[in-house]
């Protein structure tokens, strides 16, 4: 169970890396007084995908007993990369 857990996260966290990519591009041709908020808005999002990788890496090292603990952790660096991403996608829509 541990295993499918982690490859489901790693392959939602791949998803994000591409959404967060396109988002990238679209600031490249944002009007020039828009473009400093969309490049937080980023900064913010890569800030978060680096604590889930963290949370990902963490869950991979816990033993099998301990997973379940690591794993509420996860969770949140999840849930808040999810949040982040949604709102950076449809404010620079």
């Amino acid at each position: 169970m541990k295993e499918t857990y982690e490859k489901k996260l790693q392959e939602q966290l791949d998803h994000w890396n591409e959404e967060i990519d396109r988002l990238k591009s679209k600031a490249e041709h944002v009007k020039e007084d828009t473009r400093h908020e969309y490049h937080e808005q980023l900064e913010n999002i890569r800030k978060k995908r680096q604590e889930a990788h963290a949370k990902l890496q963490e869950l991979k090292a816990a033993s099998d007993d301990a997973w379940e603990d690591v794993k509420t952790g996860v969770e949140l660096a999840w849930e808040s990369l999810s949040e982040a991403l949604k709102s950076a996608a449809s404010r620079f829509k």
